[in-house]
């Protein structure tokens, strides 16, 4: 295997190991100890890519917002409407299967990092601008009439939601089954005259 190759699945590994440390054991346990320990290696090794903690958060946080770009393209490009695709978006971000219950609990410690320190909270503030524009560009193409302060309260309202509901499901998953988290998305929708 070539020094790059290697060097890039020591990436993906210590990736898969920040993610599971956080994901499994929760920010406070988030250390370079818990993610060699996770990772199967060295603390040397972790220190050398995420030479202290915000670094593992950071990571985390870009990783959590890389993975979610990618498939919420992936999503609107298969959708066969504008409508559908939003609905698809919004549910691809709420807590339906481990993977996105993970991804939910990521999200709600890098949050909880990030309130206290200034460059952590614009990476979040920088990452949910990209989401309000995502879902607010959805919107306008759903509802091409609408005025963009209507576009905006739609976008913020349906956000605010789908992200509440995603952590209150990442925490209680069986208070707040994929079946009840779905009928409350097709719910705001239709309330918003934008359902399929």
């Amino acid at each position: 295997m070539s020094r790059s190759a290697d060097r890039s699945a020591q990436a993906s590994m210590l990736s898969a190991a920040v993610w599971s440390v956080l994901a499994e054991q929760g920010l406070e346990r988030l250390t370079v100890r818990a993610v060699a320990a996770a990772a199967g290696c060295t603390t040397g090794l972790v220190m050398h890519r995420f030479p202290n903690r915000r670094a593992l958060l950071l990571h985390a946080r870009r990783l959590l917002h890389e993975t979610t770009r990618e498939r919420v393209s992936a999503l609107e490009e298969a959708a066969p409407g504008p409508r559908e695709a939003l609905r698809a978006v919004l549910l691809q971000g709420m807590a339906l299967d481990e993977r996105n219950r993970q991804e939910a609990l990521v999200w709600m410690g890098f949050l909880a990092a990030a309130v206290t320190d200034p460059e952590l909270i614009e990476e979040h503030r920088r990452n949910n601008a990209a989401w309000r524009a995502r879902v607010s560009r959805l919107i306008g193409d759903a509802a091409p009439d609408w005025p963009a302060d209507r576009v905006a309260s739609a976008a913020l309202a349906l956000i605010s939601m789908t992200e509440g509901m995603a952590a209150y499901a990442a925490a209680d998953p069986e208070a707040y089954p994929p079946s009840a988290q779905m009928s409350m998305v097709d719910a705001a929708l239709a309330a918003f005259s934008l359902s399929h």
